[in-house]
């Protein structure tokens, strides 16, 4: 396509326009604050509790529906402020959450003059120098910046390897915008922070840090650019999935010049039954290569909405898989640590074996649940989630009585509120990235059943990581036994500095506690020892049964001390 006439750029918004939008973003805060305070603390203290229980609803998804307005009204980082709070299910009551869960990128797109003139400004030339053309329709238009389709010259398309690109460009001002919306909600969340009622449930100010450091990479497209190519490494030998090479010479903070990877739409299911693919056969390769990525690999694309997977036909030749997915748009990454993945193993296995208690135990060893809450409520509901909906896939769900739905989710999102947990930021882009997924399988395939893809994948850990079970409990049977070797002289030193001291605690009674005392202590030690080998050995057996029934043989030497050693001494 021609180029356009060098016209000039949409205005860029100036200090008048930036204090209108910080003032109107804290008369927003301020307004609903008070609001708030008078039904759910005033009303309450002179004896209306009444009216703010009957308001309550209608309040929320009004608070909602006006922040989506004034969120598209103003873009910029209110909708990613909308987007981020409807995750936050700890924190926010679901009339606020499903509200806001439909907030996209409802923005206009920026004129394309406005595009070029910030283009060329990285560039340092104009674009008919250094690309054949530029679409001045852009592909995509989001709040903080926009794709226009490109070729590069021929001496670059040689250099490079890349002939059609995708110019990803920010959107002109989107750094003061971005700048002024932080500033606002750092007031707002220092407003918050005051307030018990929402300091006891959330670090507001510590959220708000946590957003501004995911939008600030957002906005800085060699950081996009290099998470493309980190995300391609984790599957270098995959050949499940393809990922667009960086035009790094055409890249800049504010400019991202990527391999054009156009396909199919992942859901686009007609468009994949004409390029010979079955739809139902690309569910369960997408679910597995997003468990790839949050349970293996650590490195994980938190935003695969079906905007940004393709399904890529691939005649790489006979052996190959026939198509690829092709992952775009590396703005927003999420990223799982050691201790996490551990954590998320332990998750996805208990999930598998519909384990209400053992899924509840591994989302406290992630570090979610406060060590003051009271868990029994939350196992009762998760036992009553796999006792009725466990391994129901989609088709199955759709068959099942609203109410039942409705009247679990109200009782589960009561449970929830009422924890004392706090989500980590990396912790709600799992959750976003695997909501995500399911709802992707399930447009693939109403019959796709998400716990057929989970089960395999929970075996395959479990596998993988029962050679390092039987290391960690022999190495906690070793240290168990060096503690119950060491404690007895441990008791009979302290015994000896207690009758030496200024204290006289050298009595009859004092002597008997601490026989008491030794001879728990060998027990339980002897105990732990004899389960250890127990539990290896039944573990063990099931691959070696060689090795798994000399290990549970061996567990009776520890039982028999344990029983010796609980004997009452004279």
């Amino acid at each position: 396509m021609a180029f356009v006439r060098r016209d000039r750029p949409a205005p860029v918004p100036g200090a008048g326009d930036t204090r209108a939008r910080y003032r109107r973003i804290l008369r927003f805060a301020a307004w609903n604050l008070a609001v708030t305070w008078w039904f759910e603390l005033f009303l309450p203290r002179i004896g209306l509790a009444r009216i703010a229980r009957r308001t309550r609803s209608k309040r929320m998804q009004g608070f909602a529906r006006n922040f989506h307005l004034m969120a598209v009204e103003l873009g910029g980082l209110m909708i990613k402020v909308g987007q981020f709070l409807s995750s936050r299910l700890d924190v926010l009551p679901p009339e606020i959450t499903r509200e806001l869960e439909g907030l996209q990128d409802e923005v206009p797109p920026v004129p394309f003059p406005a595009i070029r003139a910030l283009a060329e400004e990285e560039l340092g030339a104009r674009l008919e120098q250094v690309f054949a053309f530029v679409e001045e329709v852009p592909v995509a238009a989001a709040s903080l910046g926009q794709a226009h389709r490109a070729r590069l010259l021929p001496a670059d398309a040689a250099d490079t390897g890349l002939a059609n690109v995708v110019l990803k460009v920010q959107r002109p001002g989107i750094d003061r915008i971005v700048d002024v919306d932080l500033a606002a909600l750092r007031k707002v969340g220092g407003w918050l922070s005051r307030i018990r009622l929402v300091s006891s449930r959330a670090d507001v100010p510590a959220l708000v840090e946590e957003f501004a450091q995911t939008s600030f990479e957002e906005i800085d497209y060699l950081h996009e650019a290099a998470n493309a190519e980190r995300f391609e490494a984790g599957f270098a030998h995959d050949d499940r999935v393809s990922v667009p090479r960086v035009a790094w010479e055409r890249t800049t903070r504010r400019l991202l010049a990527l391999e054009d990877v156009t396909a199919v739409k992942i859901t686009e299911a007609a468009a994949l039954r004409a390029a010979g693919i079955d739809p139902a056969e690309v569910a369960p390769v997408f679910a597995s290569v997003m468990f790839d990525q949050l349970f293996t690999t650590g490195f994980f694309h938190a935003d695969p909405h079906p905007g940004n997977i393709f399904v890529t036909p691939d005649s790489a030749g006979p052996g190959g898989h026939p198509w690829k997915l092709t992952f775009i748009d590396f703005g927003m990454m999420g990223e799982v640590t050691d201790s996490t993945r551990s954590g998320l193993r332990k998750l996805l296995i208990a999930a598998a074996a519909r384990d209400g208690k053992g899924l509840v135990a591994a989302i406290n060893d992630v570090g979610v649940l406060a060590p003051s809450a009271d868990i029994v409520e939350l196992e009762r509901a998760m036992t009553h989630l796999f006792a009725r909906f466990g391994g129901m896939g989609f088709a199955e769900l759709r068959e099942v009585d609203p109410k039942e739905f409705r009247d679990f989710a109200v009782e589960f999102g009561d449970v929830i509120r009422s924890l004392p947990f706090q989500f980590p930021e990396n912790f709600l882009l799992i959750i976003r990235a695997m909501s995500l997924t399911s709802g992707v399988c399930s447009s693939l395939d109403e019959r796709f059943n998400l716990w057929d893809s989970v089960e395999p994948y929970a075996a395959r850990l479990l596998r993988d990581e029962r050679g390092n079970l039987l290391q960690d409990v022999a190495q906690q049977a070793l240290d168990a036994a060096a503690i119950a070797l060491r404690l007895p002289k441990r008791l009979e030193a302290l015994a000896s500095r207690l009758e030496e001291g200024s204290l006289a605690v050298a009595n009859p009674r004092i002597e008997r506690q601490l026989a008491r005392l030794d001879r728990r202590a060998r027990r339980s030690a002897s105990a732990l020892v004899f389960a250890a080998l127990l539990i290896a050995g039944a573990v063990v057996r099931a691959d070696d049964v060689v090795l798994g029934s000399v290990l549970m043989a061996g567990s009776v030497v520890p039982l028999l001390h344990g029983l010796w050693a609980g004997r009452r001494g004279p």
